[in-house]
């Protein structure tokens, strides 16, 4: 997890969501072995990117699309992730910075594809004067947009199929989870931390569109109704305690070591309805950073929670 401040992670994820990401249990997510070309007939063009044949020398700079890679079995084709991709753990990490790339350093890797979440100081055009093709996988804001990031990394790393299985199983394991929630008359609220500076999240974003499949109402979309923020407000103790969200959800337990004890010390939180009535939830920061494969471990983690509230 990037131990940069959680102002300075937020703004990054308003403008650009490069996302971060750490391990978990073994779940049907979890990198696939092997694979082959044998489904995908070079050349292959996937938007501005045509390759002329399979990559072997993927250099990624974003930890999400490195968990999406070694999903779909590419990740014997890395050679290189930058700094902050740390799920799986034998991905080949790097000094190499997402969040400040760097065309020179990129280059001494020698790849035949470069993944980035985004087009920092314009590196997309630095790297094409290189004759470097490039792939983006912007942040997600829908689940589909991950589907169809995982699907293209398949058609350009020669993994069509397991592409197609990774985005399946996801699709099954989030339908079975969302099947089972109870229905509730009158929607349960939530606020979603992204650190103690009460950074959150709207259900503009890909965060808080998973909370809507949950059915939870967010306290946080009236204080960026205009979409200023990007989706990300930073709210004040005070809209918080007045809201009074009936859950807390901490996406920065692991940065800055908030748990439901911390939460509860906060002036005027002890009377939270989340507080009182034990539903501080703390999540994995990096999995909840990300729009990978993982997304069904941080869904069934807050489906978990909702499901314990009685209907």
């Amino acid at each position: 997890m990037s131990r940069r401040t959680p102002r300075i992670f937020a703004a990054t994820l308003a403008v650009a969501a490069l996302a971060l990401g750490a391990c978990a249990e073994k779940t049907a997510d979890e990198p696939a072995a092997g694979g082959s070309s044998a489904t995908v007939t070079y050349p292959v063009t996937v938007g501005p990117v045509t390759l002329d044949k399979r990559p072997e020398k993927i250099v990624s700079l974003s930890p999400t699309a490195t968990e999406m890679l070694f999903a779909i079995g590419a990740g014997p084709q890395v050679s290189a992730v930058d700094d902050q991709s740390n799920y799986p753990a034998d991905a080949p990490k790097s000094d190499l910075s997402g969040f400040q790339p760097n065309a020179e350093a990129i280059a001494a890797k020698s790849p035949d594809l470069v993944v980035l979440a985004n087009d920092t100081n314009k590196i997309v055009d630095q790297l094409g004067k290189l004759k470097i093709p490039v792939y983006l996988t912007p942040a997600a804001i829908t689940l589909d947009d991950s589907y169809r990031q995982i699907a293209d990394l398949g058609t350009l790393t020669g993994h069509a199929d397991q592409a197609t299985d990774v985005t399946g199983r996801m699709k099954d394991d989030i339908a079975k989870l969302v099947k089972d929630l109870p229905q509730r008359a009158e929607k349960l609220t939530y606020y979603h931390e992204l650190g103690p500076e009460l950074y959150s999240v709207t259900s503009r974003t890909f965060m808080g569109s998973l909370y809507s499949q949950v059915g939870l109402t967010n306290i946080a979309d009236p204080a960026d109704a205009d979409g200023k923020n990007g989706g990300y407000p930073q709210l004040s103790q005070e809209f918080i305690v007045k809201a009074n969200p009936d859950f807390v959800f901490l996406a920065d337990s692991k940065c800055c070591q908030q748990n439901a004890d911390s939460v509860e010390a906060r002036s005027g939180w002890a009377g939270l309805t989340a507080v009182k009535n034990n539903q501080v939830v703390a999540l994995d920061d990096d999995i909840a950073s990300r729009w990978g494969p993982r997304v069904v471990d941080l869904l069934r983690v807050i489906i978990d929670a909702v499901a314990k509230v009685p209907a």
